[in-house]
């Protein structure tokens, strides 16, 4: 601070930087003030003379840099609280006006000048676009952290129809980061839901009705509560049906594939990934079902697909599904479909007693997710790469303890797919 007295002249100049950020351009600072270019570029010479600033090129396309955060802490806070937020106003402006790239790339500095200059709803849609593209580049910690900004800034405005709306978007966008670091039964996901239930049964008729209802579908599935699952797979395919939406009716089947492989329904399972194989388009469903599931429905339909072909016993049938899967999922370059994909080839291969390929596949799956912190598919690689490394060859079909790829199923769905396995082929 006594440095910065000391250069009362340049005072303009170094809190205005500040407020930028600890590195800003000198093309933006030249638009928050009135300074005359010659003026300016003296000013920020001096500046780096006195070694509070780092220079990067040369005006108009320098760049500056705060030697110590500490430097940048003191002259933004020796700033009014009110001329802070002019500040930060009109570098959010300058930003959707002058700046279009970083908008879109960066919607999150936007979204943090707004929310310092207190201009609360402009901020929380930027927090939300900011979430929403975290979460398309599996940026998932980082989508969680600014969709939960968004939801407190939400707290700031009036009770009225609109918040409940923002709000319920929110929360459903929210949950797909959850779901992925967290687990898909975890009790953040379990808060973000039935919060978004009330929200629906608050604004009434909505379209948001139908991810909450997929959301809590995946809650009872995981925890192994399959009938109140399938009862939930049946009303997301009746409201998919009463609204002739191609995508949710895919989802839908999506729903009821998973529920009924579980229950040990093979060839309903089948049938329903027929149909959504059938529904999926590459192109139409590539991004907007993250929204919804995280990861591809065409990966996870033709995944389970290859399982119902093996336990129905068509092994070559399921090799060359999984192998197309694979396929896929590599095309989309999602990290979270193609984790899901590893697994399920490293099952399949397990099932056919390759074990090399088996740990290959699940290993590759376990540093995939902890690369991209995908916790929830860790142990979907972490079993069958024990398998492949123990892999004996002697274990028994219908033994749901020695059954490869169903000893990591809790209760009743280990039995069921364990019964299954013990019929007689096809």
């Amino acid at each position: 601070m006594a440095r910065l007295d000391r250069l009362s002249e340049v005072r303009e100049v170094v809190q205005l930087g500040a407020v930028l950020g600890r590195e800003f351009a000198y093309e933006m600072l030249r638009l928050l003030t009135t300074i005359d270019d010659a003026a300016l570029q003296a000013r920020l010479a001096q500046l780096v003379a006195a070694e509070l600033l780092y220079q990067r090129g040369r005006p108009p396309r320098a760049r500056y840099v705060f030697k110590h955060a500490l430097i940048q802490d003191a002259a933004y806070g020796s700033m009014l609280k009110s001329t802070r937020q002019r500040a930060h106003q009109q570098i959010g402006q300058l930003f959707t006006q002058h700046f279009a790239e970083i908008v879109e790339t960066q919607p999150e500095v936007v979204a943090h000048h707004y929310t310092e200059a207190g201009l609360t709803a402009q901020a929380i849609l930027y927090w939300q676009r900011a979430g929403q593209r975290a979460v398309e580049r599996s940026a998932n910690v980082e989508a969680i952290a600014h969709f939960t900004k968004g939801l407190e800034l939400l707290k700031i405005l009036p009770d009225t129809p609109e918040r409940a709306q923002q709000e319920l978007v929110l929360q459903i966008t929210l949950s797909v980061p959850l779901r992925v670091t967290k687990g898909f039964a975890a009790p953040e996901v379990e808060k973000a839901y039935t919060r978004a239930r009330e929200l629906c049964q608050q604004v009434g008729e909505t379209p948001q009705l139908f991810p909450v209802l997929w959301g809590l579908w995946e809650l009872y599935f995981v925890r192994a509560e399959l009938q109140m699952a399938y009862e939930l797979g049946e009303q997301l395919l009746t409201l998919a049906q009463h609204q002739q939406d191609p995508t949710l009716l895919l989802q839908s089947h999506h729903a009821e594939w998973t529920t009924l492989m579980y229950l040990g329904e093979l060839a309903a399972a089948r049938a329903h990934t027929a149909q959504g194989g059938a529904l999926y388009n590459l192109q139409e469903h590539r991004s907007r079902a993250f929204l919804c599931c995280g990861h591809d429905p065409g990966v996870c339909c033709q995944s389970n697909e290859a399982l119902a072909l093996w336990f129905l016993g068509y092994p070559d049938q399921a090799r060359k599904k999984s192998f197309d899967t694979l396929t896929l999922a590599r095309e989309l370059d999602h990290p979270f479909s193609l984790a899901f994909a590893l697994g399920f080839a490293a099952w399949i291969h397990q099932y056919h007693r390759a074990g090399q390929a088996t740990q290959e596949g699940a290993e590759a799956t376990i540093t995939l997710c902890r690369e991209q912190v995908v916790s929830v598919l860790v142990g979907v690689g972490d079993y069958p790469a024990g398998l492949g490394v123990g892999s004996t060859g002697t274990r028994r079909r219908g033994d749901c303890a020695d059954t490869p790829g169903l000893g990591h199923l809790p209760g009743d769905r280990g039995r069921d797919m364990a019964a299954v396995l013990s019929r007689p082929a096809g």
